[in-house]
């Protein structure tokens, strides 16, 4: 263990989070695609736990190369991931296919894995806004920085949102969050909040409106439309099952839960191995397991926010608090569709839930936070607080005898 640590440099805690998270994925994983593996699998268990075995190491490879890479690098790569991004959205917005109605697709041809460019998109952007914040800190009161991000902002989350309306506002909600932690001018930020709102009030009062047939015809506007009508009206018979079947699943788990494998909710809830995850997490491990996974991404979240802080550039500062939040959302959000507190997103839970690209640029992402946090290290910013040593201690150290 020991050797192993001197190869992974910057935030151990970050380290031991993301490993612990794997461990998770892995028991989770096995223990919810039972019913998968029969129906596609003739029956072979492991199938799917060897596949994102697989997948989870190539993950961690590119997080440890990520690391590497001297954070600065990424300003420049920021702007050739953007680039690559948007025709990406457009082609999969245009002339790809649907995966089970939820978002929009690009099938890799060389291997068996689909490609979500959103999962692309969204890290480049939040790359792409903390390049800006740092280059026009000088300016950053006037309105061409406002400008400058909005314009980006407003072409990658309005491309994603025609397919996938969640991944849309968590990418608009964490440029915004940015540009406040960046000191934009306020004035900006508020005014564009309140445009998006009314249009959002407006949207979703005209689909009220719309009779139910021509509704059903909008595609996906009409499945945001019924999720939303069944998550404020449970008592009218109008039960969404994915959510009820959670809420099964939560409840039977009990303070200590069923232990592992012995989900019953596993073979009745859809998707329990991406969307619907931590219902099972929670189901086999019961209240402690899920606080302790959440706990685990606020640990996250406050490691980045403690490696920001201690940041020398403003770059370096942005990118890390820009991933983090959108990691760190991203999954508070999956739980709280998955608890009842949100209506169903589809959205996965990060380093959880079964997946393959998405998996990847997420390792790329704390890859990014980490390789921060080794120019700290590197600058005499010891992240990892450790005890004081005596005068004794140090002596001994150094070959001083008394």
């Amino acid at each position: 263990m020991k050797n192993l640590w001197t190869y992974l440099r910057g935030d151990k805690g970050i380290w031991v989070i993301i490993l612990i998270l794997s461990v998770f994925s892995l028991l989770a994983i096995y223990s919810s695609t039972g019913t998968l593996a029969y129906k596609a699998q003739q029956g072979n268990t492991e199938y799917y736990v060897i596949k994102h075995f697989l997948l989870l190491c190539f993950g961690l490879a590119i997080m440890y190369f990520a690391h590497l890479v001297p954070y600065k690098y990424y300003s420049r790569i920021s702007q050739l991931l953007l680039i690559i991004a948007i025709p990406a959205l457009i082609y999969a917005l245009f002339f790809a296919g649907q995966v089970n109605e939820a978002g929009r697709w690009i099938q890799l041809p060389v291997i068996s894995l689909s490609f979500q460019p959103s999962d692309l998109a969204k890290l480049a952007l939040v790359m792409y806004i903390a390049r800006i914040l740092a280059r026009e800190r000088e300016r950053i009161k006037e309105r061409g920085p406002f400008l400058h991000i909005m314009i980006a902002t407003l072409i990658v989350s309005g491309l994603i949102f025609p397919a996938n309306f969640s991944t849309s506002a968590l990418v608009f909600l964490t440029a915004m969050v940015m540009m406040f932690i960046g000191q934009i001018n306020l004035r900006y930020i508020f005014s564009t909040l309140a445009v998006c709102l009314t249009g959002l009030i407006m949207m979703f009062v005209l689909m009220k409106l719309m009779p139910q047939d021509r509704l059903n015809d909008m595609g996906r506007m009409g499945t945001w439309a019924a999720r939303i009508d069944r998550f404020s009206n449970p008592g009218e018979g109008k039960v969404d099952f994915q959510a009820e079947q959670a809420k099964i699943a939560i409840a039977s788990g009990g303070l200590l839960g069923k232990a592992p494998g012995n989900s019953t909710q596993r073979n009745i809830l859809p998707h329990p191995y991406s969307d619907f995850i931590y219902a099972i997490i929670i189901e086999e491990y019961g209240f402690i397991g899920g606080t302790g996974i959440l706990m685990l991404y606020l640990m996250l979240l406050f490691r980045a926010i403690s490696i920001s802080r201690k940041c020398e550039g403003t770059f370096g500062s942005y990118l890390v608090l820009g991933i983090a939040f959108l990691l760190v959302t991203q999954a508070l959000v999956n739980m709280a569709v998955a608890v009842g507190l949100f209506p169903v997103t589809g959205q996965v839970l990060p380093f959880l839930s079964m997946g393959g690209t998405s998996l990847w640029l997420t390792s790329l992402g704390v890859g990014i936070i980490l390789s921060v946090s080794v120019d700290v290290q590197l600058k005499g910013e010891n992240i990892d607080v450790l005890p004081p040593q005596t005068a004794e201690e140090i002596a001994k150290e150094m070959g001083i005898e008394n």
